[in-house]
C-alpha cells in the first residue's frame, strides 16, 4: 500500500504548497543564474516571498522550525526589496 493513500486532504495541500514553493525558488535562481532576471527586479523577489512562505507553511506542518525561521527571514528580505524597488520607482517617476 502506497505511503501517500494515508494523506487527508490537508496534507495534501501542505506538500503541494511546499513543492509550489521550492519551484519558485529554484526558477528564480536559475532565471537570476541565466541573466533572464536582476535582483532588482520584482518578478525576481515575488518569486522568492512566495516560494519562502510555501516552505513556510510546509516547514511550520512538519515541526521543521530552523527551515520556517530561515523561510520568515527570507520573506522579510524579499519583502523589503521590494519595498525599495518600489519607492526607487515612485521617486524615479517624479
Amino acid at each position: 500500500m502506497s505511503a501517500f493513500a494515508d494523506w487527508d486532504a490537508t496534507r495534501w495541500i501542505v506538500e503541494i504548497v511546499g513543492w509550489g514553493g521550492a519551484l519558485l525558488i529554484l526558477a528564480a535562481y536559475g532565471l537570476l543564474s541565466d541573466e533572464r532576471l536582476t535582483g532588482q527586479s520584482r518578478l525576481y523577489q515575488w518569486m522568492n516571498v512566495i516560494g519562502a512562505a510555501g516552505f513556510v507553511v510546509n516547514g511550520w506542518w512538519h515541526g521543521a522550525l530552523p527551515s520556517t525561521t530561515l523561510n520568515v527571514v527570507w520573506m522579510l528580505i524579499g519583502g523589503i526589496a521590494l519595498w525599495r524597488i518600489a519607492r526607487k520607482s515612485s521617486t524615479s517617476a517624479m
